[in-house]
């Protein structure tokens, strides 16, 4: 059931989103070389690698160094990039990666491999579910990057508090999942994105 429900949102959003994609990808090539696309490699259910989808919201080659971005301070970010990360509509492309299987709608968010090789033994047990594009934590962290710019060390602050905050609220969530529960939290992004 969950599968078909993710699949039968993926495609309408992505049909109704893609007038407004094609302007996105417009203006993203218009303002910097480098593809509309940005793939980066994410760690999938049970640990299998897969490639996350999103608009490009970075200059080419920006993610050489750090791969947590920091609000405002952060200078790598487009102008377009700027804007479509604060509507979050850089993330619309994972749509894609649903439909593909990679991904579920809801789900714990998934990591970079840097970061999943930090996890305890007890932090592991949230890879043996399908990573998704919202969760509990991305409605609690929803505007992350701003708490990060905040830091003095962003990296650290990131480790230490925001990755276990997160994925707590992710095994809270786990501990029992459900249809109406995902429903819910579809309905309180589109709510937070919307600015309501």
């Amino acid at each position: 059931m969950k599968r078909t429900v993710d699949i039968c949102i993926s495609l309408l959003i992505l049909a109704l989103f893609l007038p407004f994609g094609l302007l996105l990808m417009l203006f993203i090539s218009l303002e910097s070389a480098g593809g509309v696309f940005y793939l980066q490699e994410r760690v999938g259910l049970n640990g299998h690698l897969f490639k996350l989808i999103k608009f490009r919201s970075m200059r080419p080659n920006a993610d050489k160094g750090s791969q947590i971005t920091i609000g405002n301070r952060d200078a790598r970010i487009t102008r377009t990039g700027y804007f479509i990360r604060r509507f979050k509509l850089d993330e619309f492309p994972q749509f894609i990666n649903v439909i593909k299987g990679d991904m579920s709608i809801v789900g714990p968010r998934p990591e970079v491999p840097f970061y999943v090789h930090l996890y305890n033994e007890d932090q592991r047990k949230i890879l043996t579910f399908k990573p998704g594009i919202t969760d509990y934590a991305s409605l609690a962290y929803f505007h992350e990057n701003e708490i990060l710019a905040k830091a003095a060390d962003p990296q650290k602050a990131y480790i230490e508090e925001i990755m276990p905050a997160k994925i707590a609220l992710n095994q809270r969530y786990l501990s029992d999942p459900g249809l109406f529960k995902d429903l819910k939290i579809i309905w309180l992004t589109a709510k937070k994105i919307i600015g309501l």
